[in-house]
């Protein structure tokens, strides 16, 4: 009897097994919503900004010893009596070199810069993280928008750090208004 049950229920198994299922069961059908489709306007929007970086200047260098760098940007600036404008960042990030870019061709920023502060890129990237010098500034575990600013008065002393430049952009790009009011609320007090 127990051979003749087995028998039995694996007779069934196979037939069960055998048959062509005609009826989709509804979780096959959602497979097909896995397929990714390619958004052609995130594909183009990529493809501009790739081709917008390889076009901007590059002014961070991995390679520099940014503590020696801004040792000798506070010396230079106690003789010119300037702040030093710390822009932190990398040629990764596109926003970093947007504004680089920006500040450098508006002619009215660049005086203002030029005039009042001595102006630093300072390097984070994967060859060159600059741990040791972001330290004496910020937490870099800290959520931080890229490009952020340390601003240093004359002695080298931090007066102020912007953690998120997003307040200076409008549009793809940034406010000449806004950058100029930072500049001017922490240029040097005469």
């Amino acid at each position: 009897m127990k051979k003749l049950s087995i028998i039995a229920f694996l007779g069934l198994s196979i037939l069960a097994f055998s048959q062509e299922t005609k009826n989709v069961p509804e979780a096959r059908k959602q497979d097909n919503a896995l397929l990714v489709k390619p958004d052609h306007a995130e594909l183009d929007a990529k493809k501009k900004a790739g081709e917008e970086k390889a076009k901007l200047p590059k002014p961070y260098d991995p390679k520099a010893n940014a503590e020696a760098d801004i040792n000798k940007l506070i010396a230079q600036a106690k003789k010119e009596g300037k702040n030093i404008l710390i822009q932190a960042g990398g040629n990764w990030c596109i926003w970093c070199l947007r504004f680089n870019n920006f500040v450098q061709s508006t002619s009215e920023l660049k005086e203002t810069v030029d005039k009042n502060y001595l102006y630093y890129h300072l390097n984070y990237s994967p060859e060159n993280k600059n741990e040791k010098v972001f330290a004496k500034y910020v937490d870099i575990k800290e959520k931080l928008g890229y490009p952020f600013f340390i601003v240093l008065d004359k002695n080298g002393k931090m007066i102020y750090v912007l953690k998120d430049s997003s307040v200076l952009e409008e549009g793809k790009g940034y406010s000449k208004e806004k950058v100029k009011e930072f500049f001017d609320q922490w240029a040097p007090k005469s």
